[in-house]
């Protein structure tokens, strides 16, 4: 058993399905240094949009749950708050460096490399796209109208905090001071879902699903393939609960209604985004996720827009 581990164990890493061929477009850009380099942009464009779009004070700005999540880990291990609202995303430079290490994979980066990312990243969320608008496809020709507010509530953004609140999908934090009427709903909800992107992946992916592998497949004993499969599904099931329910600040908080439909292509998606991850990495993961909430917010913005005159 332990030698059959331990050469699974060489074969891939703990959370990787396969390897592909040595120096190739999808070898390279499965390496964390990679995923670091590419997303280090879309790491500077959220900190600084947060607090662009959010003019009234920084400590009003929404942020998205799995960021908060992070920033008060990082208190509860010791960190002062303001270090850590900047440790957050230096966690996420550390983590990468960390597997980059001991992954023993090569250091070395094609700029060249970096577009091509970008449009995989964006192909790959069209798949989700075309998923939520199917899901909430109107069942007779008269449901026209009911659809589009359905598709607008599942292609949704990420749940989203103040400093002492849970905002709900499609609300605004019930706090004294409204945002700045020269705020941008679209810029607010591309910024957002950059940070989505990051910092739920960072959590539900790469953490979880990490931390999963090593209990199921180094502790209880299970073959690779079957912890891995076991693995996706409980971070799939836990990424869309985490849009209705969530523990902040000590406590349990509602963000979005409970719906079927939106929590099955909530899970749909964190299949897709957790096998993503386990075929390409963190970085085209994160970016793809990135790209699909902003897609989304310009959908949105362009055709649902008239809701919400």
């Amino acid at each position: 058993m332990s030698s059959s581990k331990s050469k699974s164990s060489s074969q891939y890493g703990t959370s990787q399905l396969f390897n592909f061929a040595r120096d190739s477009y999808l070898e390279r850009t499965s390496r964390p240094i990679y995923s670091l380099v590419y997303l280090i942009p879309f790491i500077v464009i959220y900190e600084i949009g947060t607090v662009l779009v959010n003019t009234d004070e920084l400590r009003q700005s929404l942020r998205v749950v799995s960021f908060v999540w992070l920033k008060e880990l990082l208190e509860w291990a010791g960190f002062g708050s303001n270090f850590a609202f900047v440790a957050a995303p230096l966690a996420v430079v550390v983590i990468l460096l960390a597997l980059q290490i001991t992954s023993r994979t090569k250091w070395s980066i094609n700029l060249k490399d970096l577009m091509p990312m970008m449009g995989e990243c964006a192909m790959l969320a069209i798949p989700l796209i075309v998923l939520s608008l199917l899901l909430n496809r109107p069942a007779a020709p008269n449901a026209a109208q009911v659809w589009q507010c359905q598709a607008k509530t599942t292609i949704a953004k990420a749940p989203m905090v103040t400093k002492y609140q849970a905002v709900g999908v499609g609300q605004m934090p019930a706090t004294p001071k409204a945002p700045a009427k020269s705020t941008s709903p679209l810029l607010a909800n591309i910024i957002t879902g950059i940070g989505a992107g990051i910092y739920e992946e960072l959590i539900f992916r790469l953490i979880f699903i990490t931390l999963l592998m090593l209990l199921l497949f180094d502790v209880v004993g299970m073959d690779h393939s079957t912890a891995l499969l076991v693995s996706v599904f409980i971070s799939a099931g836990l990424f869309s609960a985490h849009h209705h329910i969530i523990f902040i600040d000590g406590r349990f908080a509602t963000t979005a209604a409970f719906s079927w439909t939106a929590f099955i292509f909530r899970t749909l998606a964190g299949v897709y985004f957790a096998g993503l991850f386990a075929v390409r990495g963190f970085g085209i993961t994160a970016g793809t996720h990135a790209f699909y909430d902003i897609i989304a917010a310009v959908l949105n913005s362009m055709l649902f827009s008239w809701q919400n005159p």
